[in-house]
C-alpha cells in the first residue's frame, strides 16, 4: 500500500514538475520573441515599425521571477522520482566488485544519509517560507509575495522527504533480507 502511494506521488510530482518546466519554456520563448520584435519595431522606420509597436508586443514582465520560482519548484518535484527509481548519479568504480550483500548495506547507508539531507532541506525551506510570510516581501515586477514560491517548493520538498524516508526504509529492509523492494536504477 505504502509502496504504491509513494510511487504514485513520485510520478505525479515529476509530471507536475515537467508541466511547470514546459510552461516556463513557452513563457521564456514568448518573452524573448516579444523583446526582439519590440527592438525591431523601434529600429524600423515607416509603417511596418509602427505596426509592430502598435501591437504592444514586448518582453513579458516578471519572466525572471516566474522562472526562478518555477525552476526551484521543479527541482524538488523531480527529486522523488529520481529517488524512488534509484536514478541519482552514482560512481560505481569502487563498488562494482563488491559482494551484493555489502553493496546492499552501502546503498542503505547512503539512502539514509540522503533522506536526512532532503528532510533537513525541506525543514529549512519551511523555515524560510515562514520568515517571508512574516515580513511580507514581494517580488520586484509582479509584486507577488515571495513566500508563495517557497510554499510550492515546500510542498514538493515534502513529497521528496516522504519518498526519501520510504526509500531509506526500503533499502534497509532490502539489505537485511536480501529481497528487492525498490526498482534498480
Amino acid at each position: 500500500m505504502m509502496h504504491s502511494l509513494v510511487k504514485w506521488l513520485a510520478r505525479a510530482s515529476a509530471v507536475i514538475g515537467g508541466v511547470v518546466l514546459l510552461v516556463l519554456i513557452v513563457l521564456t520563448t514568448l518573452s524573448i520573441v516579444g523583446r526582439e520584435l519590440s527592438k525591431a519595431g523601434h529600429a524600423m522606420d515607416g509603417w511596418l515599425g509602427g505596426l509592430i509597436l502598435s501591437t504592444g508586443v514586448d518582453e513579458i514582465r516578471g519572466t525572471y521571477e516566474l522562472t526562478e520560482a518555477g525552476v526551484a519548484f521543479a527541482i524538488f518535484a523531480f527529486f522523488p522520482v529520481c529517488q524512488f527509481y534509484g536514478q541519482h548519479a552514482t560512481v560505481d568504480v569502487f563498488t562494482a566488485a563488491m559482494r551484493p550483500r555489502l553493496l546492499g548495506w552501502l546503498r542503505a547507508f547512503w539512502e539514509v544519509v540522503l533522506a536526512a539531507v532532503i528532510v533537513f532541506i525541506a525543514l529549512r525551506l519551511y523555515d524560510g517560507m515562514l520568515r517571508y510570510v512574516g515580513n511580507g516581501e514581494t517580488t520586484l515586477f509582479l509584486q507577488f509575495p515571495v513566500w508563495w514560491a517557497y510554499a510550492v517548493s515546500v510542498g514538493a520538498a515534502c513529497v521528496a522527504s516522504l519518498t526519501a524516508v520510504y526509500c531509506a526504509y526500503a533499502r534497509l529492509v532490502e539489505a537485511a533480507t536480501g529481497r528487492s523492494i525498490l526498482p534498480e536504477g
